[in-house]
């Protein structure tokens, strides 16, 4: 078993973290969907074993809650090494990077959420360390300061990404591998949650994973969200673990999500889009400002999924949203679910 190290911020409250953790799948073959990324990463593995070194630097992006930190559980599960976690924003100076690879263990993971974030001074740390296997260190300051290289064992660097083109060139060739992980389709959507509410010991039926699978922004983190609360409604208003198609309508109706798993946020979004016509483009600060939200939620949390459906488009000089968006802005309202 691999031995894990938690050294992240805390994202999550410590309940959700841990029914969150507990859903997780624990190997490629228990791991749904990502069919290409996982056989590139058996791939890596295999041959890492067969030449008993440690496995080449692997970069995964694509949206949030698509499986990129399970992926870098799975990938030290497969290998049998510990794992260090944490991510760009944890990692404020040099000595915190510096302690964080002197102390790595022979052939284990360090994973690097958010690798976007990584500050650019300490970028320059992780050059030499994931090309030459050490660090630069400099002691002292002015005329007499010098420079000490310290060698490091043989690591793999599993960095994660929303957004790959926020990584300088330097640090983004440094990684032998870029997995992009794509939305789910409904049916591995529907895989996901059966193996979920097994799991959580609930009863529900084929209908109802797929009315939950069609709401979750086919994404996995969120349809395992959304069945949690079902569970929770069914068990608060009826003591049960079944669950059926009132409960997870009544649901979606409390957390305000319309179809095609639409929350309020993205209803906002898009009203303010259709305000407009396809000749006056709604730049990303304009947004921010008129949904009260940071730019980076927009870019990496609602914009890649209304881009998937087709909803909106990006152009040089702003956002516009599409007939279809506009169609469905003009539905969300009215719409019962």
């Amino acid at each position: 078993m691999s031995k894990v190290v938690l050294t992240s911020p805390k994202t999550l409250d410590k309940k959700e973290k841990t029914e969150e953790k507990s859903l997780r799948p624990d190997s490629l073959t228990s791991y749904i969907g990502q069919e290409i990324i996982k056989e590139n990463i058996r791939i890596l593995v295999e041959a890492a074993k067969a030449r008993r070194q440690s496995m080449d630097h692997v970069l995964l992006y694509g949206p949030p809650g698509l499986g990129k930190t399970t992926l870098a559980y799975i990938i030290a599960q497969e290998l049998n090494v510990p794992i260090k976690i944490t991510s760009g924003p944890a990692l404020e100076r040099t000595g915190d990077l510096v302690a964080l690879l002197t102390n790595l263990k022979p052939q284990s993971i360090l994973f690097i959420d958010e690798t976007h974030r990584i500050k650019r001074p300490l970028e320059e740390i992780l050059y030499p360390a994931m090309e030459d296997g050490r660090v630069d260190v400099v002691l002292g300051k002015g005329p007499g300061a010098k420079s000490v290289q310290i060698k490091l064992p043989p690591f793999t660097l599993v960095g994660a990404t929303t957004r790959l083109g926020s990584i300088s060139s330097p640090l983004r060739d440094r990684f032998g591998s870029h997995l992009h992980l794509e939305f789910y389709s409904v049916e591995d959507i529907v895989k996901v949650l059966s193996s979920s509410a097994k799991k959580m010991n609930l009863h529900v039926g084929q209908k109802e994973l797929e009315y939950i699978a069609k709401h979750s922004r086919q994404t996995p983190r969120i349809a395992n969200r959304l069945l949690r609360r079902v569970s929770d409604y069914s068990l608060a208003r009826k003591n049960s673990h079944t669950v059926q198609l009132p409960d997870i309508k009544k649901t979606l109706t409390l957390l305000k999500i319309s179809q095609e798993g639409l929350n309020s946020l993205d209803d906002k979004y898009l009203q303010i889009l259709n305000q407009y016509s396809d000749t006056h483009p709604v730049g990303l600060t304009t947004l921010a400002a008129s949904l009260n939200e940071e730019k980076e939620t927009i870019q990496d949390v609602v914009e890649p999924f209304l881009l998937q459906k087709g909803f909106i488009k990006k152009t040089p000089k702003g956002r516009v949203i599409t007939p279809l968006g506009r169609k469905i802005s003009t539905q969300a309202n009215t719409l019962n679910i």
